[in-house]
Protein backbone atom coordinates (compact mmCIF):
# COMPACT_ATOMS: atom_id res chain seq x y z
CA UNK A 1 0.00 0.00 0.00
CA UNK A 2 2.84 2.22 0.87
CA UNK A 3 4.61 2.23 -2.51
CA UNK A 4 8.11 3.51 -1.03
CA UNK A 5 10.12 0.57 -2.43
CA UNK A 6 11.47 3.22 -5.22
CA UNK A 7 13.11 4.74 -2.52
CA UNK A 8 14.86 1.47 -1.77
CA UNK A 9 16.12 0.54 -5.21
CA UNK A 10 17.08 4.05 -5.72
CA UNK A 11 19.68 3.95 -3.68
CA UNK A 12 19.75 7.36 -1.74
CA UNK A 13 21.13 6.43 2.26
CA UNK A 14 19.13 9.46 3.38
CA UNK A 15 15.61 8.86 1.70
CA UNK A 16 16.64 4.50 1.61
CA UNK A 17 16.69 4.81 5.54
CA UNK A 18 13.08 7.21 5.93
CA UNK A 19 11.94 4.60 3.53
CA UNK A 20 12.76 1.86 5.47
CA UNK A 21 11.49 3.52 8.69
CA UNK A 22 7.91 4.77 7.69
CA UNK A 23 7.53 1.02 6.18
CA UNK A 24 8.38 -0.82 9.45
CA UNK A 25 5.83 1.92 11.32
CA UNK A 26 2.98 1.50 8.96
CA UNK A 27 3.50 -2.67 8.72
CA UNK A 28 3.39 -2.79 12.75
CA UNK A 29 -0.31 -1.44 12.01
CA UNK A 30 -1.57 -4.39 11.15
CA UNK A 31 -0.78 -6.22 14.38
CA UNK A 32 -4.18 -4.56 15.77
CA UNK A 33 -5.43 -4.51 11.67
CA UNK A 34 -5.22 -1.16 11.05
CA UNK A 35 -4.85 0.60 7.58
CA UNK A 36 -3.31 4.34 7.07
CA UNK A 37 -5.12 6.55 5.02
CA UNK A 38 -3.44 7.61 1.79
CA UNK A 39 -3.29 10.81 2.90
CA UNK A 40 -0.79 9.68 5.75
CA UNK A 41 1.12 7.96 2.63
CA UNK A 42 1.55 11.18 0.48
CA UNK A 43 1.93 12.95 3.87
CA UNK A 44 5.42 10.36 4.68
CA UNK A 45 6.30 10.46 0.87
CA UNK A 46 6.68 14.04 1.24
CA UNK A 47 8.91 13.65 4.61
CA UNK A 48 10.94 10.94 2.80
CA UNK A 49 11.67 13.22 -0.13
CA UNK A 50 12.40 15.64 2.55
CA UNK A 51 10.19 18.16 1.50
CA UNK A 52 8.87 18.50 5.27
CA UNK A 53 10.24 17.32 8.52
CA UNK A 54 8.68 14.89 10.60
CA UNK A 55 7.86 17.05 12.93
CA UNK A 56 5.41 18.80 10.13
CA UNK A 57 4.21 15.71 9.30
CA UNK A 58 2.65 15.44 13.02
CA UNK A 59 1.49 18.69 12.68
CA UNK A 60 -0.21 17.88 9.43
CA UNK A 61 -1.26 14.81 10.57
CA UNK A 62 -3.03 16.03 14.09
CA UNK A 63 -4.47 19.44 12.00
CA UNK A 64 -5.92 16.67 9.34
CA UNK A 65 -8.05 15.11 11.87
CA UNK A 66 -9.15 18.15 13.61
CA UNK A 67 -10.81 18.73 10.52
CA UNK A 68 -12.19 15.29 9.55
CA UNK A 69 -13.23 14.08 12.24
CA UNK A 70 -13.90 10.25 12.16
CA UNK A 71 -17.48 9.13 11.71
CA UNK A 72 -17.74 6.07 13.61
CA UNK A 73 -15.98 4.13 16.77
CA UNK A 74 -14.92 1.59 14.83
CA UNK A 75 -12.79 3.66 12.46
CA UNK A 76 -9.52 3.59 13.41
CA UNK A 77 -7.54 4.99 10.75
CA UNK A 78 -6.52 8.32 13.07
CA UNK A 79 -4.82 5.77 15.23
CA UNK A 80 -3.15 3.99 12.28
CA UNK A 81 -1.97 7.36 10.97
CA UNK A 82 -0.83 8.69 14.07
CA UNK A 83 0.70 5.88 15.82
CA UNK A 84 2.55 5.64 12.28
CA UNK A 85 3.56 9.10 12.13
CA UNK A 86 5.11 8.44 15.88
CA UNK A 87 6.78 5.52 15.74
CA UNK A 88 9.00 6.79 12.88
CA UNK A 89 9.53 10.01 15.21
CA UNK A 90 11.04 7.99 17.67
CA UNK A 91 12.55 5.16 15.16
CA UNK A 92 14.30 8.29 13.66
CA UNK A 93 16.06 9.43 17.04
CA UNK A 94 19.28 8.20 18.15
CA UNK A 95 18.49 7.79 22.04
CA UNK A 96 17.52 5.03 24.20
CA UNK A 97 18.04 4.20 27.88
CA UNK A 98 17.50 0.61 28.81
CA UNK A 99 14.56 1.02 31.59
CA UNK A 100 10.85 0.77 32.25
CA UNK A 101 10.79 4.29 32.54
CA UNK A 102 11.49 4.33 28.72
CA UNK A 103 9.43 1.87 27.51
CA UNK A 104 6.45 3.42 29.47
CA UNK A 105 7.66 6.68 27.40
CA UNK A 106 7.31 4.86 24.20
CA UNK A 107 3.60 3.67 25.30
CA UNK A 108 2.90 7.65 26.34
CA UNK A 109 4.54 8.81 23.37
CA UNK A 110 2.62 6.27 20.55
CA UNK A 111 -0.39 6.50 22.21
CA UNK A 112 -1.21 10.13 23.84
CA UNK A 113 -4.29 11.61 22.57
CA UNK A 114 -5.41 7.94 21.73
CA UNK A 115 -5.82 6.58 24.60
CA UNK A 116 -6.36 7.63 28.13
CA UNK A 117 -4.36 5.03 30.22
CA UNK A 118 -1.59 6.49 27.43
CA UNK A 119 1.93 5.71 29.17
CA UNK A 120 0.38 4.29 32.60
CA UNK A 121 0.01 0.73 34.03
CA UNK A 122 -2.80 -1.08 33.94
CA UNK A 123 -4.86 -1.70 37.42
CA UNK A 124 -7.62 -4.21 36.07
CA UNK A 125 -6.97 -7.73 34.86
CA UNK A 126 -7.08 -8.47 31.01
CA UNK A 127 -7.98 -11.39 28.64
CA UNK A 128 -7.59 -11.97 24.98
CA UNK A 129 -8.86 -14.48 22.71
CA UNK A 130 -6.25 -15.96 20.07
CA UNK A 131 -7.42 -17.41 16.59
CA UNK A 132 -4.07 -19.70 17.07
CA UNK A 133 -5.57 -20.71 20.25
CA UNK A 134 -8.75 -21.92 19.21
CA UNK A 135 -10.06 -19.03 21.00
CA UNK A 136 -8.09 -19.30 23.89
CA UNK A 137 -5.89 -16.71 26.21
CA UNK A 138 -2.72 -16.62 27.92
CA UNK A 139 -1.61 -16.02 31.01
CA UNK A 140 -0.97 -12.03 31.50
CA UNK A 141 0.63 -10.41 34.23
CA UNK A 142 -1.17 -9.16 37.01
CA UNK A 143 -2.28 -6.35 38.19
CA UNK A 144 -1.89 -6.65 41.42
CA UNK A 145 2.11 -6.94 40.69
CA UNK A 146 2.88 -5.02 37.40
CA UNK A 147 5.28 -2.62 38.70
CA UNK A 148 7.13 -5.57 40.44
CA UNK A 149 7.49 -7.97 37.61
CA UNK A 150 8.17 -5.30 35.02
CA UNK A 151 11.09 -3.84 37.68
CA UNK A 152 12.22 -7.72 38.04
CA UNK A 153 12.66 -8.29 34.47
CA UNK A 154 14.20 -5.26 33.68
CA UNK A 155 16.91 -6.16 36.51
CA UNK A 156 17.19 -9.72 35.37
CA UNK A 157 18.22 -8.57 31.91
CA UNK A 158 20.65 -5.44 33.24
CA UNK A 159 22.25 -8.08 35.19
CA UNK A 160 22.55 -10.67 32.90
CA UNK A 161 26.03 -10.99 31.11
CA UNK A 162 26.21 -11.78 27.30
CA UNK A 163 30.40 -12.44 27.21
CA UNK A 164 31.08 -15.55 26.05
CA UNK A 165 28.06 -15.96 24.32
CA UNK A 166 27.96 -16.31 20.57
CA UNK A 167 25.73 -15.35 18.15
CA UNK A 168 22.81 -17.28 18.21
CA UNK A 169 23.16 -17.80 21.95
CA UNK A 170 22.80 -14.03 21.87
CA UNK A 171 19.58 -14.27 20.24
CA UNK A 172 17.74 -16.67 21.98
CA UNK A 173 18.66 -14.74 25.23
CA UNK A 174 17.28 -11.69 23.73
CA UNK A 175 14.15 -13.15 22.17
CA UNK A 176 13.44 -14.89 25.67
CA UNK A 177 13.76 -11.35 27.30
CA UNK A 178 11.17 -10.11 24.72
CA UNK A 179 9.00 -12.56 25.12
CA UNK A 180 8.60 -12.38 28.60
CA UNK A 181 8.39 -8.57 28.28
CA UNK A 182 5.62 -8.95 26.21
CA UNK A 183 3.80 -11.51 28.52
CA UNK A 184 3.65 -8.93 31.10
CA UNK A 185 1.60 -6.89 29.35
CA UNK A 186 1.40 -3.60 31.15
CA UNK A 187 -0.87 -1.99 29.28
CA UNK A 188 -4.47 -1.82 28.18
CA UNK A 189 -3.72 -2.08 24.48
CA UNK A 190 -0.58 -1.29 22.50
CA UNK A 191 1.40 -3.58 23.87
CA UNK A 192 2.81 -5.45 21.04
CA UNK A 193 3.44 -2.24 18.86
CA UNK A 194 5.44 -0.69 21.95
CA UNK A 195 7.20 -3.93 22.26
CA UNK A 196 7.93 -3.79 18.75
CA UNK A 197 9.97 -0.45 18.98
CA UNK A 198 11.45 -0.87 22.44
CA UNK A 199 12.91 -3.96 21.16
CA UNK A 200 14.15 -2.62 17.74
CA UNK A 201 15.79 0.22 20.07
CA UNK A 202 17.17 -1.82 22.36
CA UNK A 203 18.46 -4.20 19.19
CA UNK A 204 20.33 -1.35 18.10
CA UNK A 205 22.70 -0.93 21.38
CA UNK A 206 23.99 -4.19 20.50
CA UNK A 207 25.23 -3.05 16.94
CA UNK A 208 22.70 -5.02 15.16
CA UNK A 209 21.31 -4.21 11.83
CA UNK A 210 17.93 -4.27 12.04
CA UNK A 211 15.89 -6.03 9.09
CA UNK A 212 12.88 -4.07 9.92
CA UNK A 213 11.33 -5.49 6.56
CA UNK A 214 10.54 -8.34 9.30
CA UNK A 215 8.40 -5.45 11.23
CA UNK A 216 6.86 -4.53 8.11
CA UNK A 217 5.86 -7.65 6.25
CA UNK A 218 5.40 -10.03 9.48
CA UNK A 219 4.23 -7.92 12.54
CA UNK A 220 1.35 -10.42 13.01
CA UNK A 221 3.33 -13.28 12.89
CA UNK A 222 5.57 -11.57 15.73
CA UNK A 223 2.49 -11.16 17.28
CA UNK A 224 1.49 -14.64 17.22
CA UNK A 225 5.26 -15.85 18.02
CA UNK A 226 4.91 -14.20 21.08
CA UNK A 227 1.80 -15.68 22.01
CA UNK A 228 2.78 -19.08 21.47
CA UNK A 229 5.91 -18.32 23.23
CA UNK A 230 4.21 -17.99 26.16
CA UNK A 231 0.62 -20.60 26.12
CA UNK A 232 0.97 -23.64 27.82
CA UNK A 233 -2.42 -26.12 27.81
CA UNK A 234 -1.14 -29.42 29.45
CA UNK A 235 -4.42 -31.28 29.52
CA UNK A 236 -3.77 -31.01 25.65
CA UNK A 237 -0.12 -31.82 25.66
CA UNK A 238 0.57 -27.98 24.36
CA UNK A 239 3.82 -26.76 26.02
CA UNK A 240 5.17 -22.84 25.36
CA UNK A 241 7.41 -22.60 22.89
CA UNK A 242 10.16 -20.10 21.25
CA UNK A 243 10.37 -22.08 18.05
CA UNK A 244 8.54 -19.19 16.44
CA UNK A 245 9.91 -16.65 17.95
CA UNK A 246 13.66 -17.91 17.04
CA UNK A 247 12.54 -17.90 13.45
CA UNK A 248 11.68 -14.60 13.63
CA UNK A 249 14.71 -13.11 15.78
CA UNK A 250 16.90 -15.33 13.16
CA UNK A 251 15.56 -13.57 9.55
CA UNK A 252 15.91 -10.07 11.84
CA UNK A 253 19.58 -10.23 12.60
CA UNK A 254 20.95 -13.22 11.16
CA UNK A 255 19.49 -13.23 7.74
CA UNK A 256 18.07 -16.12 7.85
CA UNK A 257 15.30 -17.42 5.19
CA UNK A 258 12.89 -18.87 7.41
CA UNK A 259 9.34 -18.92 5.47
CA UNK A 260 6.92 -17.35 8.22
CA UNK A 261 3.77 -18.62 8.13
CA UNK A 262 0.76 -17.96 10.79
CA UNK A 263 -1.44 -21.07 10.55
CA UNK A 264 2.12 -22.87 11.74
CA UNK A 265 1.30 -22.12 14.78
CA UNK A 266 -2.26 -22.50 15.16
CA UNK A 267 -2.57 -25.37 18.13
CA UNK A 268 -4.20 -27.38 15.82
CA UNK A 269 -1.74 -27.24 12.91
CA UNK A 270 -1.31 -30.40 10.62
CA UNK A 271 1.67 -30.85 9.09
CA UNK A 272 0.49 -34.36 6.80
CA UNK A 273 -1.87 -31.43 5.37
CA UNK A 274 0.91 -28.71 4.35
CA UNK A 275 2.43 -31.83 2.97
CA UNK A 276 -0.52 -32.48 0.42
CA UNK A 277 -0.75 -28.33 -0.03
CA UNK A 278 3.43 -29.00 -0.98
CA UNK A 279 2.62 -31.90 -3.25
CA UNK A 280 -0.07 -30.52 -4.79
CA UNK A 281 1.89 -27.00 -5.07
CA UNK A 282 4.95 -29.10 -7.15
CA UNK A 283 2.49 -30.02 -9.80
CA UNK A 284 2.42 -26.10 -11.28
CA UNK A 285 6.00 -25.73 -13.07
CA UNK A 286 8.44 -23.29 -11.97
CA UNK A 287 7.89 -21.15 -15.02
CA UNK A 288 4.20 -20.75 -14.37
CA UNK A 289 4.88 -19.74 -10.73
CA UNK A 290 7.54 -17.02 -12.28
CA UNK A 291 4.79 -15.78 -14.40
CA UNK A 292 2.52 -15.35 -11.92
CA UNK A 293 4.54 -13.59 -9.22
CA UNK A 294 6.12 -11.12 -12.26
CA UNK A 295 2.09 -10.41 -12.63
CA UNK A 296 1.46 -9.72 -9.14
CA UNK A 297 4.85 -7.64 -8.58
CA UNK A 298 6.46 -6.39 -12.17
CA UNK A 299 9.64 -5.47 -10.52
CA UNK A 300 10.36 -8.31 -8.45
CA UNK A 301 13.94 -9.27 -8.75
CA UNK A 302 16.00 -12.55 -9.37
CA UNK A 303 16.70 -12.83 -5.94
CA UNK A 304 13.08 -12.73 -4.80
CA UNK A 305 11.55 -14.98 -7.30
CA UNK A 306 14.42 -17.52 -5.97
CA UNK A 307 13.61 -16.49 -2.48
CA UNK A 308 9.92 -17.06 -2.52
CA UNK A 309 10.22 -20.25 -4.61
CA UNK A 310 12.88 -21.76 -2.99
CA UNK A 311 15.07 -22.12 -6.09
CA UNK A 312 18.39 -21.23 -6.95
CA UNK A 313 19.10 -17.77 -9.01
CA UNK A 314 20.32 -20.16 -11.66
CA UNK A 315 17.24 -22.10 -11.92
CA UNK A 316 15.25 -18.84 -11.51
CA UNK A 317 17.92 -16.99 -14.76
CA UNK A 318 17.11 -20.16 -16.83
CA UNK A 319 13.43 -20.70 -16.53
CA UNK A 320 13.24 -16.37 -17.18
CA UNK A 321 15.54 -17.32 -20.43
CA UNK A 322 12.89 -19.62 -21.47
CA UNK A 323 9.97 -17.57 -20.78
CA UNK A 324 11.76 -14.77 -22.86
CA UNK A 325 12.59 -17.01 -25.90
CA UNK A 326 8.62 -18.34 -25.95
CA UNK A 327 7.89 -14.89 -26.09
CA UNK A 328 5.92 -15.16 -22.67
CA UNK A 329 7.90 -11.74 -20.80
CA UNK A 330 9.86 -9.53 -21.59
CA UNK A 331 12.41 -7.31 -19.92
CA UNK A 332 11.90 -3.42 -19.92
CA UNK A 333 15.14 -1.59 -18.73
CA UNK A 334 17.86 -2.28 -16.92
CA UNK A 335 18.49 -5.31 -14.44
CA UNK A 336 18.55 -2.19 -11.88
CA UNK A 337 15.35 0.04 -12.05
CA UNK A 338 14.09 -1.89 -15.07
CA UNK A 339 10.60 -3.88 -14.81
CA UNK A 340 9.11 -7.25 -16.46
CA UNK A 341 6.11 -7.06 -18.78
CA UNK A 342 4.16 -9.43 -19.30
CA UNK A 343 3.56 -10.02 -23.54
CA UNK A 344 0.87 -13.19 -23.14
CA UNK A 345 -1.59 -12.81 -20.57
Amino acid sequence: MDNFDEYLRQGEPNKAEKAKIWKTAIGLQQVDGLKPSEYLINTARQNIEGDITIEEVIQRIDSYYKQHPKQSNNDRTEEADKVATRITEILSEQTFTFSPIEYLAIHRRLFHGIYKHAGKIRDYNITKPEWILDGETILYGSAESLNETLEYDFQQEKQFSYKGLNLPETIEHLARFTSYLWQIHPFGEGNTRTTAIFLIKYLRTFGFSVNNELFEQHSWYFRNALVRANYNNHSQNIYATNEFLLRFFENLLLSENHVLKNREMHIRYNKSSEKKEKSSEKKEKSSEKITRLIKNNTHITIKELAEQLQLSTRAIEKNIAKLKDSRIIERIGPDNGGYWKIIQK
